[in-house]
């Protein structure tokens, strides 16, 4: 389309469909009879050649920001994304054919990378036309978002209705002032009235239902008493938070309030306010905790010595787990939280608890010797600091861990639902506190310890240039953990998520053999656990097919066993595979092909269900699993936030804010609104060509592992532009140590340096079974607002983690501990500007 007809594209797009029926000249008259006769030529003429039949083939490989596959329609074969193949079909159906209309809107689809490079050059100039203030303004509000304390959300005893009717509110002085319910509940009341009026909290007010005195019987020479809970105001507004003062009690009026609501609540419609904020915060928590890479390990306290009692594993933080493993895959993770740490973190200030602890492993024998050593401990033994940084970084097993460690309670085990226990029995049910028993297994745990893996490869590299004098290796046996004192054992369990057993799993390893059904190649290994529908297998070679691919599976151990059943070939289907393709889920085929594995299965449970273990997965204390995972959320330890697809972008949509990371919580605040953060500093690269964000997410959808980048920032927030107060700069975007150690060294200069440890990671299928009953509870009464919740739940698909390794990379390029120190106190020494009453008593 030419740019002169590209005006009247709103009237081509409604002609397009009528281009081929007898009525088109008179719709052409109706939607351009304003225009000028030419003008109205010129726009059939263009109709009428969008409408022409084409035989183009298109092939958009390498083109768009998608995977492209073979599209062939009436004869003609295209290679086209799935955005792509959409608008194909959607301008088939407005011009009945395959036509150039077709053939160019394909062509303009929003993910094809010419289309997003003249948008965005587009955007720009119109930008530079409009000033570059307004542009920078509206830039960093698109990266403002809300602040969630994980299942932290209000919840009601009694249901609230919103119901509007004129009352009397008498204070304390006996003043009178006309108001407005907003809702109304047996327990409570909120009201509406003037800014002008002045109440105080804790204020007992007595309050005169006028509108409702004509059409029932009210006691007019009495009010109803109300203690003042909460008050705020909006514009010239005031509102009243009240709950009823119990010590004037009035049955009658509870009586009649109670029926009202019953009664009334569907015509009014029940305020579910704090139920909608409550599946928007378990939303976000349900993204966060299966796939956290952090490692929370739970802390017992005995006899005022700390002692891990639980860890917490998912399928991201395993990898800690599997690390801290020996060659009998014997979790030694006790080496890492030895005593000495734990008390170590204790004796620190309560918002400062945290370590950096170095580690590597030696293979001796076929047999795993562990060697670790915290930052402070390397302090204590300076001369064999630079033999153990400079020897263990040059090892494939060099890691390092940021240890964290917080305050806890058992109490905050319970998470009830947003929903009052009088709705259903059910409701009530779910809303009941953990069992005694399940309580007596956390009543110590007083501390949450977070292990998180920072090691990088700059980190990696700089450490190992470190030069050590090798006599001194040797002694390195200072920091390893002897093989003959065991630590204590840590139980592991698992994050609930969204893939619930709907039967019980069982422990048994025996020789298998695989084939695929495309090849019949086979692959040897051994089962790992079984049930009456699924297996899991742990191959020898490589597994090369894919998810629903039929195979066949042999037992040649079992069949010495069973002359009743054959079990040399049985049919399954493959449900998953982790990255290393060693180890796959199968579900046995569906109907009478995997009849045969079901009914094998089902009599080998029955005949041996006391000899065989159920799998760790089955708790032994049910629901402890669940209570752990509330905890954890309750006390997440650095700022992580969640982002959502917005066409082919990717942008951020709440953020989480962690309990001991000052440093990063303040930045990311700096420029946010009340109970906001602003991330545009993490998306400052977004119009390079690999954008860590935006690239680093399709990324991990491909390899299926977390992506880790490091970042420097340059924070001075006595700056009032945030492109100077918030200087970024990510680990790639260095050439030399020199120019890391320099920009750390300006940093500080003119602000505070702070480094951080980015790990993206994408986000698994939502648990609805988490949120059903309040989702249910909110369709009742308003079904269009449980579908946009449902909706908006769908399309979160990837969470970044911020860690704060400020101290470690300072560390790292030798700075002293009194500059480290100087540099977490910096921030007080810079603040903005005063302003108002403050600013004219300085001038």
């Amino acid at each position: 389309m030419t740019q002169d007809l590209q005006q009247y594209a709103d009237i081509i797009e409604q002609l397009k469909p009528m281009v081929n029926e007898p009525e088109f000249n008179q719709v052409l008259t109706q939607v351009a009879g304003g225009l000028p006769k030419e003008k109205r030529f010129l726009i059939k003429m263009e109709v009428k050649r969008l409408a022409r039949p084409c035989m183009r083939s298109i092939d958009l490989r390498g083109q768009v920001d998608g995977n492209c596959q073979l599209y062939e329609y009436d004869g003609i074969k295209h290679y086209l994304d799935d955005i792509a193949i959409d608008m194909f079909e959607q301008q088939i159906r407005v011009f009945g054919h395959y036509s150039f209309g077709v053939y160019e809107a394909v062509q303009q689809t929003e993910n094809n990378y010419r289309v997003m490079r003249e948008r965005a050059e587009s955007s720009q100039q119109q930008s530079e036309q409009g000033g570059q203030s307004s542009k920078s303004t509206h830039t960093m509000a698109r990266f403002s978002v809300p602040v969630v304390n994980l299942l932290d959300y209000s919840r009601r005893d009694t249901e609230r209705m919103n119901f509007a009717v004129a009352l009397e509110i008498f204070n304390e002085s006996n003043h009178s002032i006309r108001g407005i319910s907003v809702d109304v509940s047996t327990e409570g009341i909120q009201v509406k009235l003037s800014k002008e009026s002045l109440f105080k909290t804790g204020e007992k007010v007595f309050i005169y239902f006028r509108g409702l005195e004509d059409e029932f019987a009210m006691d007019k020479k009495n009010g109803i008493a109300y203690t003042v809970v909460k008050i705020g105001r909006k514009k010239d507004i005031q509102y009243l938070s009240l709950r009823r003062a119990k010590e004037f009690p009035n049955p009658a009026f509870d009586k009649f309030l109670e029926s009202f609501i019953h009664g009334n609540k569907r015509r009014y419609k029940v305020n579910m306010a704090n139920t909608i904020d409550a599946i928007r915060n378990k939303s976000c928590e349900q993204y966060f905790s299966p796939r956290c890479p952090t490692l929370p390990v739970y802390i017992d306290d005995i006899n005022g010595s700390p002692v891990p009692r639980y860890a917490m594993a998912n399928e991201v933080n395993r990898e800690i787990l599997h690390y801290w493993s020996d060659e009998q895959d014997e979790s030694r993770l006790g080496f890492l939280l030895n005593s000495k740490r734990l008390a170590a973190l204790l004796q620190k200030k309560a918002d400062r608890r945290e370590l950096f602890v170095y580690s590597f492993t030696h293979l001796q024998n076929e047999k795993v010797y562990f060697y670790s050593a915290s930052a402070d401990e390397l302090a204590d033994k300076d001369v064999l600091r630079g033999a153990f940084l400079g020897f263990g970084s040059r090892k494939a097993s060099w890691r390092i861990f940021k240890l964290t460690m917080t305050d806890m309670s058992p109490d905050q085990a319970h998470a009830p639902l947003s929903i009052p226990d009088s709705v259903s029995s059910k409701i009530k049910r779910q809303n009941t506190p953990p069992a005694p028993r399940l309580m007596s297994k956390l009543k110590n745990l007083r501390y949450l310890v977070h292990i998180t893996d920072v090691t990088s490869d700059a980190g990696q590299r700089r450490y190992s240039e470190y030069k050590f004098n090798r006599n001194n290796l040797s002694h390195l046996r200072v920091f390893g953990h002897p093989r003959n004192r065991v630590p204590q054992e840590i139980p592991i369990f698992r994050f609930k998520s969204q893939d619930k057993r709907l039967e019980s799993r069982y422990l048994l390893r025996s020789n298998i053999e695989l084939r695929m059904h495309v090849d019949g190649r086979p692959v040897k290994g051994v089962s790992e656990d079984i049930s009456v529908h699924g297996l899991r297998l742990e191959l020898n070679g490589e597994f090369t097919g894919q998810i629903d691919d039929r195979v066949t599976v042999s037992f040649p151990k079992l069949q010495e066993l069973t002359s009743k059943h054959d079990v040399m070939s049985l049919q399954y289907d493959v449900v998953h595979f982790n990255p290393d393709r060693n180890i796959v889920h199968l579900k046995s085929a569906h109907g009478e092909p995997g009849q045969s594995a079901r009914h094998f299965f089902d009599d080998l449970i029955k005949q041996n269900r006391n000899t065989l273990k159920s799998y760790p997965e089955e708790e032994e204390i049910p629901g402890i699993g669940h209570a752990l995972r509330i905890i954890n959320a309750r006390n997440v330890m650095s700022l992580s936030f969640l982002l959502s697809k917005d066409g082919v972008r990717y942008k951020p949509e709440a953020s989480i804010i962690g309990k001991q990371d000052d440093r990063v919580s303040r930045l990311a605040s700096h420029f946010g609104g009340k109970d906001e953060v602003n991330l545009e500093f993490m998306f400052r690269d977004r119009n390079l060509d690999s954008p860590f964000v935006q690239h680093g997410i399709k990324q991990v959808k491909v390899e299926n592992l977390p992506i880790r980048q490091e970042v420097f920032i340059a924070f001075d927030p006595a700056q009032k532009d945030s492109r100077m107060a918030i200087i970024p700069r990510f680990d790639n975007q260095f050439t030399s140590d020199d120019t890391r150690h320099n920009f750390i060294k300006e940093a500080m200069g003119r602000g505070q340096f702070i480094a951080l440890h980015v790990m993206l990671t994408t986000t698994g299928k939502p648990d609805l079974d988490m949120l059903q009953a309040e989702i249910n509870y909110v369709s009742v009464y308003a079904i269009h607002r449980a579908k946009e919740l449902e909706e908006k739940l769908w399309s979160i698909a990837a969470c970044s983690h911020l860690v704060d390794i400020t101290d470690e990379v300072m560390m790292r390029y030798n700075f002293e501990p009194a500059e480290i120190a100087r540099n977490r106190e910096n921030t007080a020494q810079h603040v903005i500007e005063p302003n108002g009453i403050q600013a004219l008593l300085r001038a």
